[in-house]
């Protein structure tokens, strides 16, 4: 299983979500959602082995999370305005208990809690926090393969998947640092020198994912 955790320190986790706003009356929810798309959709469907979880942490109200369930979602389109959509009818909801998930409709739930709960529910996991200052993500001294063998993979039909491989977990910021948030203890590691936008750090991990690119997840 691919997971994703996205961090929006100011996204609003309650009401109306402005649709012609979403930069600035929102708290940057459009970062999200791209990052959201990033992480479920190809060129032509949905990956089924990949599971997104949105932490709104920016008001009204407790911290929301809302995951997107790869294998189970129905009716998510490649277009970002239907996509934040579908995450403003969860927001007309009031927010369920910490660690409570109610599915709100086909691959989509709705929680309360932050980061923390995220990591103790992927307990098992491998978990990395993207950071530009720390080592390379890849085995260094390591070629691309030229022949793809995917980490993880699926099979089966619409809610009934199997899925195998490893099961790895990425945790992404807005502008606000992990380290305010996340225990040093976790395994950070860095796409390259340069920071990326979301949806591009995740682009580049489903790349190495997909090409079966070794991996550096040691702790250092």
């Amino acid at each position: 299983m691919r997971r994703f955790a996205i961090l929006g320190s100011r996204a609003m986790s309650e009401g109306k979500l402005p649709l012609n706003d979403m930069a600035g009356g929102a708290g940057r929810m459009d970062v999200l959602v791209r990052a959201l798309m990033a992480g479920l959709l190809t060129s032509h469907g949905i990956r089924h082995d990949t599971e997104v979880i949105l932490h709104l942490m920016g008001g009204p109200g407790p911290a929301r999370r809302i995951k997107f369930v790869g294998s189970l979602l129905k009716g998510v389109h490649a277009e970002e305005r239907a996509v934040a959509g579908q995450i403003a009818k969860v927001l007309k909801e009031p927010t369920p208990a910490r660690g409570h998930w109610v599915e709100r409709s086909a691959g989509i739930f709705d929680s309360g809690g932050d980061i923390q709960h995220t990591l103790s529910e992927w307990d098992g996991a491998n978990v990395v926090c993207l950071d530009a200052n720390a080592p390379r993500l890849w085995a260094s001294e390591q070629e691309l393969p030229l022949n793809g063998n995917p980490h993880s993979t699926f099979e089966g039909e619409h809610g009934n998947f199997t899925i195998s491989g490893m099961d790895i977990g990425f945790v992404l910021s807005d502008d606000k640092p992990l380290s305010e948030v996340l225990s040093d203890e976790l395994t950070s590691r860095s796409l390259g020198s340069e920071w990326l936008q979301g949806h591009m750090a995740i682009a580049v991990c489903h790349f190495l994912i997909d090409q079966g690119m070794p991996l550096n997840l040691n702790q250092s």
